[in-house]
C-alpha cells in the first residue's frame, strides 16, 4: 500500500491484507511493528506556533530598538542616566508585545480536536484496547456508541452505525455509515457499531491538519499597525544617513573631530546626537496605540467581551462584510420543539382538536422524549411532554438513521399499542393517508422546520421464533400528527443585523446545514434576502464561481470547513474587511482566515483559541459596542498620530538642519523627553480615552502626514530662528539657548496640540490650560531648573522667545485652517 507523507522521503509501501481477513483477525504483530518503525501511527503532532525564542525576537530585534539601545548605551556609558527617559516607551512596547503574543501562544498550543480516550482495534483476532497513539495504518478500528473517531479511514463493518460529523462540517444531522463509507478523524458515533480501517493517521489526518492551520501564528490585519509600520519602515530606511549627519554636525560643532577627541567635548556631541536621533523614533504613537488597544480590551472585558488579540477592536469597527454561521451563533443551538399538528386518522381525534384531547399520544411522546438513548431531536419533546406511561413498554425498536424513526409498545393504559416516531419520508408510505399528508409536511419543511410524524398501530412487528420487536412497519398504521422542531433564533440577533445593516455592512450566513434551515432562521434573524439559500455542496471549493457567487449571495447551506474559507478569503480578494462568527470546530479555518474571528461563549476550545474576540456570555448585543470602542480607538488614534508625526518629521528635520548646519543641538535628552511630554505623552493619555462616535473612513496615514509635515516645518523653522538670535545676535549661552529652544517648541508644540484636540470641549481646554501651565512650572521651579540645566531668560531672549514662538502659532493657525485636516471629530 503506497501512502503519502509529509516528510520529503518516498512513502513506504506495503502489503494489504484483504477486508475480508482485515475484519476477522485485524493486522498481526509484525505488520503492526512493520508500520510503527515507518512512522505509520497516529501520534498527533507537537508542533507549536512560534517559539518563545521567537516572540521575543520579533519584539527586540527591530532596527528602532536598535537605534535607542543604542543611544541608551551611551547615555549608560557616560554616566548620565537621568537622560534615560526616553527608552521607557520602547520598554513598555517590548514588554507589553511579548506578554500579548505569548498569552495567543499558549491558546493556539493547546488545541486539539481529539479526545485522549484509547481505542479498540482488532490485531491477532483478537480486540485490544491501545492508547491513540499507537494506532497504525491500516489498523481495524472497533466503533461503539459514544466513540470518537481517532484517524480517517474507510468504514468495513456497520450495524445500525450512526457519524455525528457537525464537529467537523457543521451539519447537524446525523450520517448513516456503510461499508465502503469514509470515516473522518474527530466525528462521534450517535448509534449502531462497526469496524473501519484506518487510512490516514497522525499529522495526515483530517482533524491533524485543520489542528495544524488553527496553531499557524498570524496578526491580526490592523490599520493602525499597518500605518505604524509604513512610518517604521520609511524612517529605518532613511536612519543610517541621518545619524551620519547628526553625529558628524556634532562633532564639527565642537571644534572638529580631532579637537572634540582630544578635548572630551565629543562626549557633549554624543549626548546632543542622542537628543537628536531618540527624538526621531515614534515609540510613543506605538505606545499610545497598545495602550489604547490595552484599555478596550479591559473595557469590553467587563461588558462580557474577551479581546484575545487587542488590535481586534479596531478591526471590527472597520469591517464592512459579517459572515455568520447558524448553529450556535445566529440560532442558540440544538432543536427545539414548536409545535403538534394532529390528524384525525383511526379515530384518535376528531377534526380541530388539539393535543390535549390525546392522552396516549401525549404519554407516548413523553417516553421518546426521556428516552436515554433519545437523539437530540427526540430530547427536545422532554419539556413540552414531561409525563410518561408509567410502565416499562413491551417491545422497543430504537432510532436508527438508516431508516429513520424509531417505536415503542405499551401494552395497556391510554398509551396501548405501538408509536412510531419518525422522519416523514420514512413512516408515510406506510399511512393509508399520507397522500394528503405528504405535501404539508414538504410546506413545512421548505419553511425551514424539520418535521416528524408520528404514528400509531395495535402492535410491533415482531420476529416468529424469537417474538422480539423488529425493524418493520406493519401493515396497518394510521397517522396522528406532525410535530415541528426548529433552532430558536437568538433574541438579539434580530437586533444585531438591523444595526449592522445600518451601519452599510453586508450580511452574509454562512452554514453546514441544510439550505431550507438556514434560509429560515435568517428570516426569522431579520435578514433582508429573496428567501432561498443556495446550496454550497452544488459549488466548487473554491474558485471564480465560489468568488462570484459568494459576492452575489446572501445566505448559504452546506458549506463545509475549506469551503467556508474559501468564502472569507474570495470576500477578502474583493477588497472586503471581512469579521467571521462561530462556534463549532467547522468554522475554525474560516475564523482563522478572517480579518476578524469571534467566537461564540460556549464555542469549541480550539475554536476559541483561534478567534480574536470572544462573546463570552454569547449575546450578539454586545456586538455593537464593541464598534463603537473600535470607532473611539481609531478616531482618537487619527488625533494622536497627527500629533505625533509632527514630531517624528521636525525631529528628523532638526537632525538633519542642525547637522548641515554644524550648530550644535539645542537640547539634550532629558529636555527633549520633557517637552515631548508636555506637548504629547501627557494630553495622548487624556485625549485617547475621551469619547468619538466618528465612523471609520479609510487613509488616517495619508491624513495625518499631509496635516504633519507642514507643521514640522514651521516648528523646525522656528527653532532655527531662535537658535540663530541666540548664537549670532544674543550671544547666549548653551543652557540659555536651551531654554528658549525649549519655550519655542513648547509653545507651537502646544498649539498643534490644540488644532488636534478641536472640537474644544470642557476637558479639551482645561487640558490646553494644565500644559501651559506646567511649561512656567518647568521654567520657574528652581529644582526643575536643576534637572533640566536650565537658565531663566533675560528680557531679551525672553522677548525674542515669545516672538519667534508666537509667531509660529500664527502660521500653523494659518495652516490648519488652510490645509486638509485630519479627521477628528
Amino acid at each position: 500500500m503506497a501512502r503519502t507523507t509529509t516528510s520529503a522521503q518516498p512513502a513506504p509501501t506495503f502489503e494489504r491484507p484483504e477486508d475480508a481477513h482485515l475484519i476477522e483477525y485485524g493486522l498481526d504483530s509484525a505488520a503492526v511493528a512493520e508500520r510503527t518503525a515507518a512512522g505509520l501511527t497516529n501520534r498527533q503532532p507537537d508542533t507549536t506556533s512560534r517559539t518563545i525564542w521567537q516572540i521575543a525576537r520579533a519584539h527586540l530585534l527591530t532596527v528602532f530598538n536598535l537605534v535607542l539601545g543604542s543611544c541608551a548605551a551611551v547615555v549608560i556609558a557616560l554616566g548620565r542616566w537621568l537622560d534615560l527617559l526616553f527608552v521607557l516607551a520602547a520598554v513598555a512596547n517590548v514588554v507589553i508585545g511579548f506578554v500579548q503574543e505569548y498569552a495567543a501562544k499558549k491558546e493556539l498550543d493547546k488545541i486539539s480536536l481529539l479526545r485522549r480516550d484509547p481505542s479498540v482495534v482488532l490485531r491477532n483476532g483478537e480486540r485490544v484496547e491501545i492508547p491513540l497513539e499507537q494506532i497504525v495504518v491500516d489498523d481495524v478500528v472497533v466503533l461503539r456508541r459514544g466513540d470518537q473517531v481517532t484517524a480517517d479511514g474507510v468504514v468495513l463493518q456497520a450495524d445500525g452505525l450512526d457519524a455525528d460529523e457537525s464537529l467537523m462540517t457543521g451539519e447537524n444531522d446525523a450520517v448513516v455509515k456503510n461499508p465502503g463509507d469514509r470515516m473522518l478523524s474527530g466525528s462521534s458515533i450517535l448509534s449502531g457499531n462497526g469496524l473501519y480501517r484506518v487510512t490516514e493517521a497522525g499529522s495526515d489526518s483530517h482533524a491533524s491538519r485543520i489542528t495544524n492551520e488553527a496553531r499557524l501564528f498570524s496578526q491580526i490585519n490592523s490599520e493602525l499597525r499597518a500605518g505604524l509600520n509604513k512610518v517604521v519602515k520609511w524612517i529605518s530606511i532613511g536612519i543610517a544617513p541621518i545619524m551620519a549627519i547628526v553625529l558628524n554636525g556634532q562633532m564639527v560643532a565642537r571644534g572638529g573631530w580631532d579637537a572634540a577627541l582630544s578635548s572630551g567635548a565629543w562626549r557633549d556631541a554624543l549626548i546632543s546626537s542622542v537628543a537628536s536621533i531618540a527624538a526621531m523614533i515614534p515609540q510613543g504613537l506605538a505606545l499610545m496605540t497598545t495602550i489604547s488597544f490595552a484599555l478596550a480590551a479591559l473595557k469590553l472585558a467587563r461588558e462580557g467581551v474577551l479581546m484575545q488579540e487587542m488590535a481586534a477592536v479596531e478591526v471590527l469597527a472597520r469591517v464592512d462584510v459579517v459572515c455568520f454561521d447558524k448553529t450556535g451563533t445566529l440560532t442558540e443551538g440544538g432543536v427545539h420543539f414548536g409545535s403538534a399538528e394532529y390528524t384525525p386518522s383511526a379515530g384518535l381525534v376528531a377534526s380541530g382538536e388539539d393535543d390535549q384531547t390525546l392522552p396516549g399520544a401525549q404519554l407516548a411522546l413523553g417516553w421518546f422524549g426521556h428516552d436515554p438513548d433519545a437523539n437530540p431531536t427526540a430530547a427536545a419533546l422532554r419539556s413540552a411532554y414531561p409525563h410518561e406511561p408509567g410502565h416499562l413498554p413491551q417491545g422497543v425498536v430504537p432510532f436508527s438513521s438508516a431508516r429513520r424513526w424509531s417505536a415503542v409498545e405499551f401494552g395497556n393504559g391510554r398509551a396501548a399499542g405501538a408509536w412510531f416516531l419518525g422522519a416523514p419520508e420514512a413512516l408515510l408510505p406506510s399511512v393509508l393517508d399520507a397522500p394528503e399528508l405528504n405535501p404539508r409536511c414538504a410546506e413545512l419543511a421548505a419553511a425551514g422546520n424539520r418535521t416528524l410524524v408520528l404514528c400509531h398501530a395495535d402492535a410491533l412487528v415482531r420476529d416468529e421464533e424469537t417474538g422480539h420487536p423488529i425493524a418493520e412497519l406493519p401493515s396497518s398504521i394510521s397517522s396522528v400528527g406532525i410535530l415541528l422542531f426548529n433552532e430558536k433564533v437568538r433574541e438579539d440577533a434580530r437586533d444585531t443585523l438591523a444595526y449592522f445593516r445600518e451601519q452599510d455592512v453586508d450580511l452574509k450566513i454562512i452554514s453546514g446545514d441544510n439550505p431550507h434551515t438556514v434560509a429560515a432562521a435568517a428570516l426569522k434573524a431579520g435578514l433582508e434576502f429573496d428567501g432561498t439559500a443556495m446550496d454550497a455542496s452544488k459549488l466548487p471549493l473554491d474558485g471564480p464561481e465560489l468568488e462570484e457567487a459568494v459576492n452575489t449571495h446572501s445566505v448559504f447551506g452546506r458549506v463545509g470547513p475549506e469551503q467556508k474559507q474559501s468564502m472569507v478569503k474570495a470576500l477578502q480578494a474583493r477588497g472586503h474587511v471581512v469579521a467571521m462568527t462561530g462556534d463549532g470546530i467547522n468554522d475554525a479555518l474560516a475564523l482563522k482566515s478572517a480579518d476578524l474571528g469571534i467566537a461564540m461563549g460556549n464555542a469549541a476550545p480550539a475554536t476559541k483559541a483561534v478567534s480574536r474576540l470572544v462573546l463570552l456570555d454569547g449575546e450578539f448585543s454586545r456586538l455593537p459596542s464593541v464598534v463603537a470602542e473600535g470607532r473611539k480607538v481609531i478616531a482618537n488614534i487619527e488625533r494622536l498620530g497627527y500629533m505625533f508625526l509632527t514630531k517624528t518629521s521636525y525631529a528628523i528635520m532638526f537632525g538633519i538642519a542642525f547637522g548641515l548646519l554644524f550648530w550644535s543641538f539645542p537640547f539634550i535628552p532629558r529636555q527633549s523627553s520633557t517637552v515631548d511630554f508636555i506637548v504629547l505623552g501627557g494630553p495622548a493619555f487624556v485625549l485617547a480615552l475621551l469619547p468619538n462616535k466618528r465612523r471609520y473612513i479609510p487613509g488616517f496615514l495619508r491624513r495625518s502626514l499631509i496635516a504633519a509635515i507642514p507643521n514640522a516645518l514651521v516648528i523646525t523653522l522656528g527653532i532655527l530662528a531662535i537658535s540663530y538670535v541666540t548664537r549670532f545676535v544674543l550671544h547666549s549661552t548653551p543652557s540659555e539657548i536651551q531654554t528658549a529652544s525649549f519655550i519655542v517648541l513648547g509653545l507651537m508644540g502646544l498649539w498643534v496640540l490644540n488644532c488636534a484636540s478641536r472640537p474644544l470641549n470642557v476637558i479639551r481646554f482645561w487640558l490646553l490650560v494644565a500644559m501651559y501651565a506646567l511649561i512656567v512650572a518647568v521654567l520657574a521651579i528652581p529644582i526643575s531648573q536643576l534637572y533640566h540645566q536650565f537658565t531663566w531668560p533675560s528680557q531679551e531672549l525672553m522677548t525674542a522667545s515669545l516672538v519667534i514662538g508666537v509667531v509660529g502659532c500664527v502660521i500653523l493657525e494659518i495652516l490648519y485652517r488652510v490645509l486638509p485636516k485630519p479627521l477628528l471629530d
